[in-house]
């Protein structure tokens, strides 16, 4: 098996040695990774790591980058959206989590990006959180396709992201005891792709520690349980996905 890990953010700031990283990640049958930028260091530090044969990256600028001056990182992401093994513009979007006061900000950033995206038909990776409505809404208005990563949503949001084209990214809340997504996972499963978002979001039993991309294999095995199917479909559904919605991916 050669699981995907579709969305990680595998910097220097949080591991100390990436090749230990991915010796780990071999050994649980994760070979591949999109590692994701979310300003304009992140994109540059993304763009150091496409020399590895494993490593595929996207490059954004997150939604808590807003209420900073972007232009530089905008003409820097326009620049480079065509290189050979940026996959497309992530990851982006909203979130009123933390910063409500700035939507209006967030909403331009989201926009400038997504009419980049829309200009060089390239894939999204869209972040929205306790913003659904207005994401949807937006991406109503572009031509793209994509990942909404890290979803939570329902079953009725999914089915509405599915309707636009979009893949669900799903990582380890799913192993979370109080997440629903074991209830709609029968019927979203046929349009979801795996990540872990390291180094964040751990699944049970390891919630708490650092992520890695080995934890792939974790998520996938619980999926497999969940849905009574052998661990080899979920690989073949995921990996087809993404082969779906990244037209550079070899």
């Amino acid at each position: 098996m050669n699981f995907f890990d579709s969305h990680c953010h595998l910097f220097r700031e949080y591991y100390s040695s990436l090749e230990e990283v991915f010796q780990n990640a071999k050994a649980a049958s994760v070979g591949r990774y999109i590692v994701s930028g979310c300003n304009h260091q992140s994109n540059r530090e993304v763009m150091t790591l496409l020399s590895n044969a494993s490593c595929y990256g996207v490059i954004g600028i997150h939604p808590e980058e807003a209420s900073e001056n972007q232009e530089k990182a905008l003409i820097y992401l326009e620049e480079h959206i065509q290189d050979t093994k940026i996959l497309g513009i992530g990851e982006i979007g909203l979130d009123y989590h933390y910063t409500k006061e700035n939507k209006e900000l967030q909403k331009e950033l989201f926009e400038a990006q997504l009419r980049i995206a829309e200009k060089y038909h390239v894939p999204v990776i869209i972040h929205s959180r306790e913003a659904t409505a207005d994401t949807i809404e937006i991406l109503k208005r572009y031509q793209v396709k994509g990942i909404i990563h890290s979803f939570t949503g329902s079953l009725e949001t999914a089915k509405i992201y599915i309707e636009m084209g979009y893949k669900l990214g799903i990582n380890g809340v799913v192993t979370f005891k109080n997440s629903h997504l074991k209830e709609i996972l029968p019927f979203i499963f046929p349009s979801i792709v795996l990540e872990t978002d390291s180094p964040y979001l751990t699944p049970h039993p390891y919630r708490g520690q650092q992520n890695q991309p080995k934890n792939i294999y974790l998520i996938a095995s619980f999926i497999a349980e969940t849905l009574k199917i052998d661990i080899s479909q979920v690989e073949k559904v995921t990996n087809d996905n993404l082969y779906a919605i990244f037209d550079k991916l070899s």
